[in-house]
């Protein structure tokens, strides 16, 4: 701590192939749950878990925190990731779309020498997610010289039984009870839980193949699958942990 810091660095390196980069999305001032990204969970903040997992994954040549805060800067490297350089005031805003601060980021190594072949965005809400679900992924990315893959978990209760109310709050043909099958032969469906996004560089120009033909699925367990956006998903989380529900304990 103390250190200069700066906005964007200033020094160019020699021009380095890098392959494999983390991306870790910490900005400050969450309005949902007060600086959540640096909460501490079980005695270790928030983005440590996510830091620690991509580091002791071992695929990633870089590891790298983008944050708007020096504060939240200096505790990333306390985890042991880089935070080079800060993302500008503007990639900070409540409304900023991850894939421009994703975009930001590359840019920037690339301004200063360090260029990738594939990214991985990690997000901090999403503790459970374990170096081995990061490992796995990556082996799925490979397996299937794929462009994308995304972790999913599956859904508690199918979209069958899923509707919008009416102003009436009327159920006719809520359920269509002619179809009516027993929860094991229901077909299975799956749903995006925010944990791993790990993509070839190429597709932060084309984000249609983010969810493409070479888009594949890395399944994931319910009880890894938490995301932090409300006090009552931390202790949830929270939960988890104390009470070894999961695979992180």
């Amino acid at each position: 701590m103390g250190e200069n810091w700066e906005r964007v660095g200033t020094q160019k390196s020699d021009m380095e192939k890098v392959r494999n980069l983390a991306i870790i999305p910490a900005r400050s001032g969450s309005k949902g749950l007060k600086d959540k990204n640096i909460r501490l969970l079980g005695g270790k903040h928030l983005i440590g878990y996510s830091i620690e997992a991509a580091i002791n994954s071992n695929i990633f040549d870089c590891v790298h925190v983008s944050t708007d805060s020096r504060q939240y800067g200096d505790i990333a490297k306390e985890y042991g990731a880089d935070v080079s350089f800060l993302r500008t005031w503007e990639l900070a805003a409540d409304m900023t779309d991850t894939w421009d601060v994703v975009r930001y980021v590359v840019n920037t190594f690339s301004s200063l020498g360090k260029n990738f072949d594939r990214i991985t965005l990690l997000q901090p809400t999403s503790p459970l997610r374990t170096e081995e679900d990061i490992r796995s992924a990556f082996k799925l990315f490979e397996e299937k010289d794929a462009e994308s893959v995304v972790s999913v978990c599956e859904v508690s209760h199918s979209p069958r039984f899923m509707k919008p109310l009416g102003d009436g709050l009327c159920m006719d043909g809520f359920v269509n009870l002619s179809q009516n099958v027993c929860r094991q032969e229901q077909e299975k469906y799956y749903r995006l839980n925010g944990a791993i996004y790990m993509l070839h560089i190429s597709v932060l120009d084309h984000m249609e193949k983010l969810y493409g033909k070479k888009s594949f699925a890395y399944i994931m367990p319910e009880d890894r699958s938490v995301d932090i956006d409300t006090i009552q998903d931390f202790r949830y989380a929270e939960f988890l942990l104390r009470y070894g529900l999961n695979a992180c304990v």
